[in-house]
């Protein structure tokens, strides 16, 4: 799959719809528009032109990613994506895919932060083993990148737009979100120690 950036915003925009809005899913070209250029939970932001969103959608339906919806009494075209059929994810893939187009690279943390608009993952093993399963796919649809120097947890991308993955072996891969999972905990730990402590200071059991 290679995609371009306007088409990975528009079908990271339908997808993200379908899951946080569904009530005003399907879409029209103006709504897309409107959801490519906001300003929140975009990196970057953009200033696409209706006809940019046009032919970004043209383009994902003749990929098959993307249909059109002609709903009864519907006075404009909608939209859908086909993500689910086309690349053979599922729902909470799907997700994870959407938030690595919208906002690029990603920790497992972070992951886990913004897709809580779009479903439920109990934990961090969760979401590593539906990041794992996408990896692993005859077609990878995503990667865990080496970590950068000053990094202290790996990033998580998406492979939609051509890119070659990058050579790592599945152990690693393994070994490398475990210790980005223990990373994360133990500063979850570090905060609720401090906050057990400022209770017993507030309390006047501060020894």
């Amino acid at each position: 799959m290679n995609l371009n950036q306007r088409e990975l915003r528009v079908l990271g925009c339908l997808i993200e719809k379908s899951m946080t809005t569904p009530d005003y899913y399907p879409m029209t070209i103006n709504a897309l528009q409107t959801a490519c250029n906001q300003k929140s939970n975009r990196d970057p932001v953009v200033d696409y032109a209706e006809d940019e969103v046009v032919r970004a959608i043209d383009e994902l339906r003749s990929k098959g990613l993307a249909r059109t919806v002609h709903g009864k009494g519907d006075r404009a075209l909608k939209y859908r994506h086909v993500v689910a059929e086309t690349l053979e994810v599922s729902p909470p893939q799907a997700a994870l895919l959407a938030v690595m187009m919208l906002r690029g690279p990603q920790t497992l943390g972070e992951l886990r932060s913004r897709t809580g608009r779009y479903t439920e993952f109990p934990d961090l093993d969760a979401i590593a083993a539906e990041l794992q399963t996408l990896a692993t796919a005859e077609e990878p649809l995503a990667e865990m990148l080496p970590r950068r120097p000053g990094e202290k947890e790996p990033r998580y991308r998406h492979l939609l737009s051509g890119e070659e993955p990058v050579a790592m072996a599945v152990d690693e891969m393994i070994e490398e979100a475990a210790v980005d999972r223990v990373a994360v905990l133990e500063g979850e730990l570090a905060e609720l120690r401090e906050r057990v402590a400022r209770m017993e200071r507030e309390l006047g059991l501060d020894p």
